[in-house]
């Protein structure tokens, strides 16, 4: 039997425990978002789209230092960058904690992403496996950030009413401690001949990459994706409080079942996608799904639709965040691979910024509900973009 086709014992050690690194510094990104808005009404000197940069200004600071973090890995080593990238993130985090008004809560989100270590994690998973093992390394890096992106939706409203939200920012600071500990003790130290020097971005490969039709639709996605995400989410914690009536120390009994059931309906589709050759269906799917949960949430507010819908936005989320890393590693041409996963990674947390600063500026001045309005139009033009893009000849794959 030929083994070639399968990771060796080594390469999944290396895949499994950086996904853990990735994991645990994502969990804790993650763990204020469903409850951070409601926390943010008590903050001197809040408003909705103070609200929302405090949600999603880690975007912009990763946006910013992500491609550079990635650079200087080449040059220092990448554990050395990840570990400096995890002391700033707790940094942040101990800042976030301490914080009694929304600017302060700004400075340590700001400074939480800053270390912004997601292209050197990539790179030194690159570094650690083989070119026809690489896709199922970062496919698992992609997985680990949705299983992050669950459990945090059930950790942080149910842990939020025992320590409250600068509790939740402390912890966050903990699993990056843990994180640290992991990459050293575990993640393996790749022989310095392996290193994927050519897989770390420059100017030229940059410029290339962002304007390869291919890959932009990808980076449209992801950053179309992450921009909806955390508009949303300043307001579906305030709709399940003030329209379905939930106290926000039970809405984890929302988002428990809710995700439960989104990743038991995601998981055929991934593997008969990639399987059949069908992602291209299932990826236009997922954004039909996003449409149908944001026009749905803008004009139904009862308990059990607010459910069923939830289940459908978790479900494209999951979905196409899970198969986003892996379709990018495999269309992106090898010599370029590093800068397409800087601009991915780039292209993903400017999302989170922009979705942030426009979701609080739209509930501010148009109200709750004109979130997901918003959203909804985005999702829809986000559909046809890439519809308008994908080559007929090219009907089974993306």
């Amino acid at each position: 039997m030929n083994n070639n086709n399968k990771m060796t014992a080594l390469e999944l050690r290396s895949s499994m425990s950086l996904s853990m690194v990735f994991f645990l510094r994502m969990l804790g990104l993650f763990l204020v978002l469903p409850v951070f808005a409601l926390y943010a009404e008590h903050l001197q000197g809040a408003t909705p789209t103070l609200t929302g940069i405090a949600l999603g200004c880690y975007g912009l600071s990763q946006a910013l230092f992500q491609i550079p973090f990635g650079i200087l890995s080449d040059r220092i080593g990448r554990k050395q960058v990840i570990v400096t990238g995890l002391l700033i993130f707790i940094a942040g985090s101990i800042i976030a904690a301490l914080a009694d008004s929304i600017y302060w809560v700004i400075v340590g989100r700001a400074l939480q992403g800053t270390g912004a270590i997601a292209a050197a994690i990539m790179a030194l998973a690159a570094d650690l496996t083989r070119e026809n093992q690489r896709s199922k390394a970062m496919a698992l890096i992609g997985i680990s950030v949705g299983i992050a992106f669950t459990l945090a939706f059930v950790a942080g409203p149910s842990l939020n009413p025992l320590i409250g939200v600068p509790g939740l920012f402390l912890l966050a600071a903990c699993l990056a401690g843990l994180a640290i500990f992991i990459l050293l003790a575990v993640v393996p130290t790749p022989d310095p001949s392996n290193l994927h020097r050519g897989d770390q971005p420059v100017l030229k490969d940059l410029l290339h990459v962002v304007f390869d039709k291919k890959l932009f639709k990808f980076n449209l996605s992801i950053f179309t994706l992450h921009m909806l995400l955390v508009a949303s989410f300043i307001s579906i914690p305030l709709t399940l409080r003030d329209a379905a009536g939930l106290d926000p120390s039970v809405h984890w009994h929302m988002y428990l079942p809710v995700l439960l059931i989104s990743a038991f309906l995601m998981l055929p589709f991934l593997f008969y996608g990639e399987k059949h050759n069908k992602v291209n269906i299932f990826f236009a799917g997922g954004i039909a799904l996003m449409i149908v949960a944001q026009f749905g949430l803008y004009f139904w507010h009862s308990t059990i639709e607010i459910f069923l819908l939830l289940i459908l936005f978790f479900l494209s989320f999951n979905y196409l965040e899970a198969t986003l890393p892996a379709l990018i590693s495999k269309t992106a041409p090898p010599a370029k691979k590093g800068a397409a996963l800087g601009v991915f990674s780039t292209s993903q947390f400017i999302g989170t910024f922009i979705g942030g600063l426009t979701g609080g500026h739209i509930y501010g001045r148009f109200g709750i509900s004109s979130v997901f309005l918003f959203g909804g139009f985005v999702s829809l033009i986000w559909l046809v973009t890439i519809l308008f893009m994908q080559n007929p000849m090219e009907h089974n794959r993306l």
